[in-house]
């Protein structure tokens, strides 16, 4: 929560400029398809590319200069994607949102996480000081990580405003309407679907929330100093009935995520 580039410091992290100078415009970036198109329906003004393979979509949002990617499902998926829409389009920020599983107990299936922090839950190795660390290193200053990425604080509060505004879709069968919550989101290379599996998360990380994509966009743009926000709509509690409560409740989670990414947009 207290690392972010243009101009603020919370705590004692210094003052650091992006690797390159930023263009005025915002990356917003999802894994699946479904929740990619529903914020590329609303472009003003759409041209499309594709490079490396990838397609890239720019135009306006409430006014904002933005380009759309879809990362596809994974980390190293998420990572690349993140890498070549940073170096091409160079934006000034990145948001990464899409669906997730619920691993706090008080969350249910159409709550949104805006992650003010994320972390790798499947990373670890054993230091030459032979000390457990889930922390990765970063290739560029070849310092550790921290354990969490710390979303930017400005575009945290933006969300958070955006979300009083958006008219959220409930999930049927849920006992109330949906929730925004501020929390944590865990990140790994596993569609998370075991009751005790969300006890770990739960009780490791205090996680609200797992998926597979957020925390390896989120290193990337801290490694190069890019403000990143991930948030997640949740789809299912990543329990047994994961697999079957994600694909009948995914469409609904998606719309709301895009929903808030559009009013989000508005107050960048």
């Amino acid at each position: 929560m207290g690392w972010f580039v243009i101009g603020l410091v919370v705590g004692t992290t210094p003052i650091q400029a992006q690797r390159y100078k930023p263009r005025p415009i915002t990356a917003l970036l999802g894994a699946f398809d479904e929740e990619v198109k529903l914020v590329q329906k609303s472009l003003k003004k759409p041209k499309s590319r594709t490079l490396n393979g990838i397609h890239f979509m720019t135009g306006r949002i409430n006014g904002h200069k933005v380009v759309i990617a879809e990362t596809g499902i994974g980390k190293v998926n998420a990572a690349m994607t993140t890498a070549f829409v940073l170096a091409y389009f160079k934006p000034e920020r990145v948001l990464f949102t899409g669906i997730a599983g619920g691993t706090n107990p008080d969350l249910q299936p159409g709550d949104i996480v805006i992650a003010r922090q994320t972390a790798h839950h499947d990373y670890g190795y054993i230091t030459f000081q032979q000390q457990k660390t889930n922390q990765t290193r970063n290739a560029i200053t070849k310092d550790l990580n921290p354990t969490y990425f710390p979303a930017d604080s400005l575009m945290m509060l933006a969300a958070q405003e955006a979300a009083k505004t958006v008219p959220f879709e409930s999930i049927p069968s849920t006992k109330r309407p949906p929730s925004v919550v501020v929390g944590t989101v865990v990140t790994g290379d596993v569609f998370v679907s075991s009751d005790e599996k969300v006890a770990s998360l739960w009780s490791e990380f205090k996680a609200d929330a797992t998926e597979m994509e957020g925390a390896a966009v989120a290193q990337v743009c801290y490694q190069q100093q890019v403000p990143c926000l991930v948030i997640r709509s949740l789809s299912d509690k990543a329990n047994s009935n994961a697999r079957q409560d994600m694909l009948t409740f995914f469409k609904i989670a998606a719309r709301n995520s895009a929903n808030l990414v559009m009013t989000i947009v508005g107050k960048l």
